[in-house]
């Protein structure tokens, strides 16, 4: 039988496990809410505990708190934004929509580990809480998070331009038969299509950086409703500043506290922009199936790296199994985007009050995002192989060569060709000759596929 120990709070005793650092509040969450298997994300944690350490000096500088109990709370803080105490923080997302017993279960880990690293005796909503509310610190921490996640992502995403452009330049030489509604259609180079992809993902960093103006502007201090009840008007900006000494970026406080805690429209914007960038991608992975499909009935342009076998039937069969997987990943970015914007929408009157479900996807989505991003890039992008080949035989036995004839010719003529090509199963280029439409020098000139994958008309 599990030993336990006796912890009050407001409410009344709670059997608690011995060796937890947690205390009755938390202990009451745990036997409220078993919905999910969905826990508070460590970095949300990890936020949150910043700001507990930036309070206490903003406090003990107020003279609210001593030195002793000030390096206690700081000790204690230290240990959770190093990862030491994660197993004590097992609370489902699915609670107060606030986020108050993740909150109170941050504050009673504190005070209890402080005791045992310092035996200095800390009250959980008066010394570890003082000056804040639920209703400031776990939006604040929720922003903190994003900002340092938006910086990861970059990374990856910078990562994944980078590769995409190196293929665009190894391509550039690459002729291939461009397509449109999955029909043939003008030549074009490989490398002109991967530096398309690259110039996508450039746009999506633009977009990511964009909204970092917003993310950094944090209500803490605002405490309940944003009006600053119970703080002095000098707390929200010394929190701010101990915030920044541990986060090393520059956050500030924001313009309205009010409507930093009703409205959290800054994450529905991220997340709307993780969400536009999961399109893209999700596009560039299925793009990458189809130009590696096959090998032997299918395009067969590229060959995407082995990464393991692909069936448990078909011996030798490769599958573009990156390409699923970040296709996958994208589609959860997409839903955790409608479960943000809903719940942004939802708050009422002076608090939004789904926090936790925001503050979950919203972290969910920048990770699988950033680890989708490098995975692709590193595991399949950075060894894809053009099959020139075969690209070639697509171009020169392409309908969509008749377009270069219609300044020519006229559109009515080379509808003509074509139906004679599809017809007699010849090339374009042979049936313009049989029809004696052109000289044989222009026909040479003008379905050159090496002219026509730019502005043609001019050259001589």
């Amino acid at each position: 039988m599990m030993q336990t120990r006796k912890e009050r709070d407001t409410m009344g005793e709670m059997d608690v496990p011995f060796d937890a650092c947690y205390g009755a509040h938390t202990q009451r969450s745990l036997n409220n809410f078993h919905i999910s298997n969905l826990r508070w994300n460590p970095e949300l944690i990890k936020a949150i505990a910043i700001i507990k350490a930036a309070c206490a000096k903003a406090n003990n500088e107020l003279g609210l708190i001593d030195n002793k109990k000030m390096s206690a709370i700081i000790a204690a803080c230290t240990e959770i934004i190093d990862g030491k105490l994660d197993s004590e923080f097992p609370l489902d997302i699915f609670q107060s929509g606030s986020g108050t017993s993740t909150n109170m279960n941050v504050n009673e880990v504190i005070a209890n580990r402080a005791f045992g690293i310092m035996a200095i005796s800390l009250h959980p909503n008066d010394d570890v809480n003082k000056g804040q509310s639920t209703n400031d610190v776990i939006p604040s921490a929720i922003r903190i998070a994003s900002c340092f996640a938006v910086e990861r992502l970059i990374v990856s995403l910078s990562l994944l331009r980078k590769e995409l452009k190196g293929k665009g330049e190894k391509f550039r030489n690459v002729l291939k038969s461009a397509r449109t509604h999955l029909q043939d259609a003008v030549p074009i180079t490989l490398g002109k299509e991967f530096n398309a992809y690259a110039t996508a993902i450039g746009k999506h960093i633009e977009r990511v950086e964009d909204t970092k103006k917003f993310l950094m502007e944090l209500g803490i201090g605002g405490n309940a409703v944003g009006t600053g009840l119970n703080t002095y008007p000098e707390f929200r900006m010394k929190v701010i500043m101990h915030i920044n000494e541990y986060a090393k970026l520059d956050f500030m406080s924001a313009e309205d506290c009010i409507e930093s805690t009703q409205f959290l429209t800054d994450i529905a914007a991220l997340s709307s922009v993780l969400k536009l960038a999961a399109l893209d991608i999700n596009k560039i992975a299925n793009d990458l199936r189809l130009m590696s499909s096959g090998p032997k009935t299918g395009l067969n342009e590229i060959t995407l790296p082995a990464l393991e076998p692909g069936s448990s039937i078909m011996p030798g069969k490769i599958n573009p199994s990156m390409c699923e997987a970040v296709n996958m990943a994208c589609h959860q970015i997409i839903g955790n985007d409608a479960c943000i914007a809903m719940s942004c929408a939802s708050g009422n009157l002076d608090l939004n009050t789904h926090m936790p479900i925001i503050g979950h996807n919203i972290m969910e989505s920048l990770g699988i995002l950033s680890n989708a991003s490098a995975s692709l890039a590193e595991k399949c992008i950075s060894g894809i192989k053009a099959n020139e080949d075969i690209c070639r035989h697509y171009v020169d036995n392409s309908m969509a060569l008749a377009t270069a004839l219609s300044p020519y010719i006229g559109y009515d003529k080379a509808t003509l060709v074509v139906k004679e090509s599809l017809k007699s199963k010849k090339t374009i280029k042979e049936v313009v000759k049989e029809m004696k439409l052109l000289p044989d020098r222009d026909i040479e000139r003008i379905l050159d596929p090496e002219r026509l994958t730019s502005p043609n008309l001019g050259l001589k």
